[in-house]
């Protein structure tokens, strides 16, 4: 929060540094920090007597550490076509890489096969597609499956995903029980923050028990479940919201493994969690460490007998929502001590994030800096010499301790709230996580937190680098073929079979009807991943979101603003001049459940004046435009993250121009690289605004544009 200059401080405050009066600036999770930590500060004694690989695993999972063993270098990646993912895995992993971590698009996160009509703008795009088996052996081909780790990001499509790798690796020659790796499969965070969810929640934790089931029997060394706090981090979730409902939602998967038949002991020790790492260093270190005391003490209470289902062994990936567009090259700066906090906190594999990830995908350029950051840290410095090296610090101790304190508080409502399934139904989770978002933003457009090259510092230079561009329309000619190819070549009878068996086993409420067993069986038939999702939607349905959005945030931390009044003022101007108030629908479209910007969008522009229209997620561009000519909106705002805009767009346009409403104007907002502006603008865009753009600029702008034809 605002940080006052120590300067200001009265001099006696500054020599002394009077603990009561040293209080210097507050953080997002609401600790007040001071200027200086001696011991009298701390609010207990920490227990420095507890070392690393004991309950409560506050100072790491494993005794050795990275003593004896590094953190894995993991690089999170995935685009186009399996072929030209599998290009870059081996060459990653003869550069120093030592494990793989799997990005799907969003058609395959979704169920949908690349020829879905629904999908056409998303195929390739921010993931690897796959459709088939024969994808993934194409994507795994070469690469040693008993000997490399595969970490899968995957969850509304897990069981089809996870059919195909088990499948894929049997006919390549592998026992499966020699099968290492992680399957996110953590689907309560969808229905908190990234929205890539297929079935309801009831549905979806039946197919999270199957999958526990099913790898405890036949896949040993492979973690069942990787309960993410990423996602929230990067929704705008403080540290204490992540950290507990991260937490509450293992606590969910702990409960929903034993009620399928499972001894806890079974398979919690193949839990695993995946935390974002951000800017704040000091506060993310004490989070991991919080996080393994906390999930000690919790899983505690299920009586384990096995101290491995207590220890919380973690993945982390830097943040990519503090990444710029505006001077790109800063981003290395800003991956690298991020990766920093994650070593120090004690991570157990780390994904860096390129330097122009906020531009595009990254490109064989920036990813080769990305994985090398590791390698320096890993190889020209003295991190890995010393076990938890800021434990028994007065500040991180006193931090972690404070920080411990109100993730409990978080936690405490969560239980009080019946647990996170209820809590996802009663909205609470994704309330406090676009609180705490909205806030932030309000800091950022007033200068109080400071981003360098956005806010303070600002340059107008621009990246002097080639971007990746993904051919969609090659990467899904490309599918379609392989699609064919395998249509013609199976059994169409023995593929409907399987199918029938994954319906009846979604009906059954038998344990022995375990639904990963009969994807497995579909999988080995040739089914698609889009057959098999739409069998098991039959008969679950596919879950749609509630859109509700929040009010006044932005507007209570925005008062002192004179660039927020001045967008009241005009916003008031335009009702006075047109009858009514600007009206702007902020749309979704194609497969990206990513909605942080969108719905920041849509609360500070309601704050600011306008009157917001919300489509719902997954819109297609005639659904989009469709709803805008029934609201009769003046501006038709376009969110997009995935890449699609140069489909998606277009499309829309054409769509509003069918119905007559051409009027309508479209703004555009997400990652899209400059050089795409200018043909946006061409076909008639009114304003472009990427990562980084201050809400009542955007505005102002837009209003600007609207007052012209008054």
């Amino acid at each position: 929060m605002l940080r006052p200059d120590f300067a200001s401080y009265p001099k006696a405050h500054r020599t002394s540094f009077d603990t009561a009066s040293a209080h210097l600036w507050e953080t997002h999770e609401g600790i007040e920090i001071q200027s200086i930590y001696p011991a009298s500060l701390q609010q207990e004694t920490p227990d420095l007597s507890s070392i690393a690989g004991t309950p409560p695993f506050l100072r790491g999972p494993y005794a050795s550490m990275y003593a004896v063993r590094p953190w894995t270098i993991r690089q999170y990646a995935g685009f186009s076509t399996a072929e030209e993912s599998n290009r870059f895995y081996k060459k990653n992993l003869a550069a120093g890489q030592k494990g793989l971590s799997v990005a799907f698009d969003l058609a395959t996160h979704r169920g949908y096969d690349s020829d879905h009509p629904l999908v056409i703008g998303d195929v390739g795009k921010a993931g690897v597609a796959i459709d088939t088996v024969e994808d993934m052996k194409l994507l795994f081909d070469g690469i040693p499956l008993d000997k490399i780790s595969v970490s899968m990001t995957m969850n509304g499509a897990v069981l089809p995903i996870l059919a195909f790798f088990i499948v894929a690796a049997e006919e390549m020659g592998y026992q499966v029980a020699d099968l290492r790796g992680t399957i996110q499969n953590d689907i309560l965070k969808e229905f908190i923050v990234r929205n890539t969810y297929i079935y309801p929640p009831q549905a979806s934790m039946r197919i999270v028990g199957d999958v526990f089931t099913y790898l405890s029997a036949h896949l040993p060394k492979f973690n069942s479940i990787s309960v993410s706090g990423y996602h929230m981090l990067e929704a705008g979730a403080s540290a204490d919201l992540e950290v507990a409902y991260t937490l509450s939602n293992g606590i969910e998967y702990i409960r929903t493994g034993i009620a399928s038949g499972l001894a806890i002991d079974r398979f919690a020790p193949r839990i695993s969690f995946f935390w974002g790492v951000g800017m704040d260093h000091f506060m993310e270190v004490a989070k991991l460490r919080v996080a393994r005391k906390i999930w000690s003490e919790l899983v505690a209470k299920f009586d384990p007998t096995n101290i491995k289902s207590q220890c919380l062994r973690a993945h982390c990936q830097t943040s990519g929502w503090s990444l710029t567009a505006q001077a790109p090259y800063n981003n290395v700066g800003r991956t690298c001590l991020e990766a920093l906090s994650a070593v120090l906190g004690g991570t157990q594999s780390l994904h860096t994030n390129a330097l122009d990830e906020a531009l595009s995908l990254p490109s064989d350029f920036s990813a080769a800096i990305a994985r090398d950051t590791q390698i320096f840290l890993q190889k020209e410095t003295d991190l890995c010499q010393v076990i938890d090296p800021y434990g028994g610090s007065y500040y991180i101790e006193t931090l972690t301790q404070q920080l411990y304190q109100r993730a409990m508080e978080w936690i405490d409502e969560i239980e009080s709230s019946g647990g996170m399934t209820a809590a996802i139904e009663k909205g609470i989770p994704k309330r406090r996580i676009e609180q705490a978002a909205a806030r932030r933003q309000a800091m950022i457009d007033q200068g109080q937190e400071k981003i360098v090259g956005v806010n303070v510092f600002a340059s107008d230079a621009s990246a002097d680098f080639e971007l990746l561009n993904i051919d969609n329309e090659a990467v899904i000619a490309s599918q379609l073929q392989r699609i064919q190819s395998v249509k013609q070549n199976r059994d169409d009878q023995q593929v409907q079979q399987m199918l029938d068996e994954i319906k009846r086993a979604a009906r059954s409420t038998s344990r022995d009807d375990n639904l990963l067993s009969r994807c497995a069986d579909a999988a080995r038939s040739r089914a698609t991943l889009g057959e098999i999702s739409m069998a098991m939607e039959s008969v679950f349905s596919r879950f749609e979101a509630k859109i509700s959005l929040i009010s006044g945030v932005y507007a209570r931390a925005m008062q002192d603003s004179e660039a927020f009044q001045q967008a009241r003022q005009l916003s008031n101007q335009f009702a006075t001049l047109d009858g009514r108030r600007p009206r702007i629908m902020i749309a979704k479209l194609g497969q990206d459940g990513h909605d942080r910007g969108a719905r920041i969008i849509a609360s500070s522009f309601a704050d600011v004046g306008f009157d917001v229209d919300i489509g719902p997620l997954f819109q297609t561009p005639e659904e989009a435009a469709t709803q805008a000519a029934e609201n009769d909106v003046h501006i038709l705002g376009i969110s997009s993250m995935a890449g699609a805009h140069k489909t998606l767009v277009p499309k829309t346009m054409a769509a509003l121009e069918e119905i007559g409403r051409s009027d309508i104007q479209l703004v555009v907002g997400g990652i899209i690289p400059d050089h795409d502006h200018t043909y946006l603008k061409e076909i008639g865009v009114l304003a472009i605004f990427g990562p980084g753009t201050s809400i009542p600029h955007a505005a102002i702008t837009i209003i600007n544009q609207l007052l012209k034809g008054k």
